[in-house]
């Protein structure tokens, strides 16, 4: 429980956050945002006591300058206004379509985030969510991998210059999270550990386990780079044995987590297989580290996830249940007015259940015992190597 008058969790949504559309064809689609909301209102979660349902204005040039050059935000603004594509910007690609309103849609997204990062700082929040939110992969002078703005950076730089002195960022797309990374590498207030599918199978083709950040920043950029087809347990091994011993170590004033769900065995753009509970599971963790570690300030984001109907909705809805203290059975029935509606706007049969792994074997914990017979604790162990001696923790036990 927090303080008289707290919000436990600052959530950001409005209708306006479906303007963030590439277009028909496009996997970003803005269903996956309002298949979310309407099973997390079927489930009474967005007016339960405690819950704070918040919309956003686009974002103003300053804000956007937190993570942004001005010249790439003027390069937005008028792309979007005009319809030309600016490829140097990363802008007109077949990854980053040109589409009208766009620097709108997408700076609005960017005050979710920070408007989130605000509250649970000031203490008007214990959590702020914002799964709209994420797009890590956006770089201070062009788009990249379906990101136009980079509001992590820009929520984390926010943090910043508020008086926090040490955010820890983690990563849980099946994406490298690269634009935060970057935007960080060389800044040693800033962890950031990304749990992703290799580069060698997955863009953007980085996030090695030995690139450990600047040098002013050594072992503050943490990367496991997870192999084809790694399950909901073994990539939860990988959350257990690297990010959360670091996390714990670094002692951050916030935690930050990332929780694009495109890791699933049915994601059509990756190569991992983790079920909704494992990410569920995943998300209680980034939760319970928070409040182990920061007072419980937790600002947790969505990003990727192009399974629409039978992933993205249940694990974000999972986020902003857990979010709101009042996690949802993972066996519990999925309501049946939201099955009728995946079905109108997809033609699709939704799920039956809110997770598709009850029996979800939890992993080993890393001091049971390492296997170098298993490509998973090579990669585990490979990024323990490279960064654990930097916090004065042993590699190979824990």
């Amino acid at each position: 429980m927090g303080p008289p008058g707290q919000t436990t969790a600052h959530v950001v949504w409005s209708p306006e956050m479906l303007g963030y559309d590439f277009g028909r064809g496009h996997p970003m689609a803005p269903v996956r945002l309002e298949l979310t909301f309407a099973l997390a209102d079927a489930l009474g979660l967005l007016d339960a006591p405690g819950v704070r349902v918040v919309g956003a204005a686009p974002a103003p040039d300053d804000v956007l300058a937190l993570a942004h050059d001005p010249a790439y935000v003027a390069a937005v603004r008028a792309a979007s206004r005009t319809g030309e594509p600016d490829v140097p910007h990363g802008l007109g690609t077949e990854d980053d379509p040109v589409f009208p309103g766009m620097h709108e849609a997408a700076a609005r997204i960017v005050a979710g985030s920070v408007a989130a990062a605000e509250a649970v700082w000031s203490g008007r929040a214990l959590h702020g969510v914002n799964v709209a939110g994420g797009m890590h992969h956006a770089m201070r002078d062009r788009a990249s991998g379906f990101c136009v703005y980079n509001d992590a950076v820009a929520a984390i730089r926010r943090l910043l210059d508020e008086g926090a002195e040490r955010v820890a960022y983690v990563d849980l797309d099946a994406h490298h999270g690269d634009g935060v990374e970057r935007a960080f590498w060389d800044d040693p207030r800033v962890l950031t550990v990304s749990v992703h599918e290799s580069g060698r199978t997955l863009f953007p083709g980085t996030g090695h386990a030995n690139d450990v950040g600047g040098a002013h920043a050594r072992g503050r950029a943490v990367n496991v780079a997870l192999p084809l087809r790694t399950s909901g347990s073994r990539w939860l091994r990988a959350v257990e044995s690297v990010a959360v011993p670091l996390v714990r170590a670094f002692a951050p004033d916030v935690v930050v987590s990332q929780h694009g769900c495109d890791a699933h065995g049915e994601d059509p753009l990756t190569h991992l297989d983790v079920s909704v509970e494992a990410q569920r599971v995943g998300i209680e963790a980034m939760h319970e580290l928070a409040h182990e570690v920061s007072g419980g300030r937790w600002l947790a984001l969505g990003g990727g996830g192009y399974a629409v109907a039978h992933v993205v909705p249940l694990v974000w809805t999972h986020l902003v249940a857990i979010a709101a203290h009042r996690p949802l059975d993972p066996v519990a029935p999925v309501p049946e007015a939201w099955r009728v509606l995946v079905h109108e706007r997809l033609g699709l049969e939704a799920p039956l259940t809110m997770s598709d792994e009850p029996d979800l074997r939890r992993p080993r914990a890393w001091s049971e015992g390492y296997d170098p017979a298993d490509d998973v604790d090579r990669t585990v162990l490979a990024t323990r190597q490279a960064v654990f001696d930097w916090y004065d923790l042993d590699p190979l036990y824990d």
